[in-house]
């Protein structure tokens, strides 16, 4: 393995475990909120236990999360500094925002965790929700320096100089809508299907079944909505991308070829020596529709690009056609689930239902990875898209491939204690939070 490679396999590794911990962080305390709001509001005892079960969990991937975070900002510096010398006071500014909202969200769940029987009722309540509010943000802050990254703006480039610097320009660029709402509609659709997943299996053992029952549906409505929301999002985002990043698009797509009456591919193989997909089924126009809105216009394919600025096309189009079976899987799960509480409410508690969303469970944190794959492996080779490539930007310092191998086993032995800690909560429900 060579130090660019090594390098690029340390920020994946790095990204793929933070991921996962800070999308359960920042949503999670909207699972938490709505329970807590129904403990003031009908005394029900087990609204209390659901969100003091939740709050530890919330704990639990808040310590992670901010502990993969500051590793990410280390590496950022240490495996990319050409980047951050030129790009830092460009988009700098989302980074330094994201700290405070971070600061909020840890002293806001401090009061939470310590504040039961202290403090007012609505203003514990209120603790709680700062902490699901100030995650949200710092997770659309720092999307919109990965969109910056996408589609960068706010300087202009003369002669290899940054010149006439906007960081608010930088920070709003073209992009960082439509991707911040796609990544907040996919953390709340993981989340929300995998907390609804574990919970179902519990019921599906006919544990605890009260406590198990209303925690199930605050996290299924949750993840459900954002599912069906998801497609809608995702269309917005891959016409963004045509605009921005044509080479991505015909990477997703593996589309070769400009023609009128362009083609979707479902599915399939690229052969990229053969200029083809393999195996894939072809719908005539479809893809003009969903980039133009007819079916005739051509879009332009990866023949209108430079094969020296194309993207991997098997590993983006492979993780395109993953993130798109998972997310329609999804948006029909939570169509199910509403048809039930509407007007099949029999299936609710119907094994073969049950099973439905136990084996969701990690559908939703898959996707979000291979949505992330297709982010950043389809933006290659560039690092600042159209500006700076990936390998202008890595660290000349040797030795990167023993980082690589000693981070990796730090964030599994991370993943492994977030696991154990998990699992003895949910063991723990009956003696703690469901007598």
């Amino acid at each position: 393995m060579n130090d660019f490679i090594a390098a690029r396999s340390q920020m994946a590794i790095s990204l793929g475990f933070h991921i996962i911990y800070s999308c359960i962080g920042m949503v999670m305390p909207f699972f938490m909120a709505v329970s807590h709001y129904k403990w003031i509001k009908t005394g029900a005892p087990v609204y209390k236990n659901i969100t003091q079960a939740w709050s530890k969990g919330v704990a639990i991937f808040f310590a992670t999360g901010a502990v993969s975070g500051t590793i990410l900002s280390f590496e950022l510096g240490l495996l990319w500094p050409k980047f951050m010398e030129n790009a830092g006071p460009i988009f700098g500014m989302p980074f330094s925002l994201e700290g405070v909202a971070f600061f909020i969200e840890a002293i806001a769940l401090g009061f939470f965790l310590y504040g039961w029987n202290r403090f007012n009722k609505w203003f514990h309540f209120f603790t709680g929700l700062i902490v699901g509010i100030s995650g949200i943000i710092s997770g659309i802050l720092v999307v919109s320096a990965n969109s910056w990254m996408n589609n960068p703006t706010g300087f202009d480039f003369v002669n290899g100089q940054y010149l006439n610097i906007d960081p608010i320009k930088a920070m709003f660029n073209g992009s960082w809508f439509n991707e911040a709402l796609h990544m907040s509609l996919a953390a709340f659709s993981a989340t929300g299907f995998a907390v609804a997943g574990i919970h179902a299996l519990m019921i599906a053992r006919k544990k605890n079944i009260t406590f198990h029952t209303k925690a199930f549906k605050i996290a299924i409505i949750f993840g459900a909505v954002a599912a069906i929301l998801q497609p809608f999002s995702g269309d917005l985002s891959a016409k963004n991308a045509y605009k921005t990043q044509p080479a991505k698009l015909g990477a997703m797509e593996a589309y070769y070829h400009t023609q009128p009456y362009s083609p979707l591919v479902i599915g399939g193989i690229p052969d990229t020596a053969a200029k083809k997909v393999n195996y894939g089924i072809e719908i005539p126009g479809m893809l003009s529709f969903l980039v133009h809105d007819n079916f005739k216009e051509p879009v332009n394919g990866l023949d209108k690009i430079p094969v020296r600025n194309q993207p991997p096309v098997t590993i983006t189009h492979l993780a395109f056609e993953l993130m798109i079976a998972i997310g329609s899987a999804m948006m029909i799960l939570g169509l199910v689930y509403f048809i039930a509480i509407w007007k099949k409410r029999s299936w609710l508690y119907k094994k073969w239902f049950l099973n439905l969303f136990i084996w969701a469970t990690p559908f939703g944190f898959i996707a979000v990875e291979a949505g992330w794959t297709v982010t950043e492996v389809g933006r290659q080779p560039w690092i600042i898209q159209g500006i700076m490539r990936t390998s202008q930007a890595v660290t000349p310092m040797p030795g990167i491939h023993y980082s690589f191998y000693l981070f990796t086993a730090v964030y599994f032995t991370l993943s492994i204690a977030v696991i154990v800690l998990l699992s003895r909560q949910i063991k723990m429900v009956p003696e703690l939070y469901d007598r």
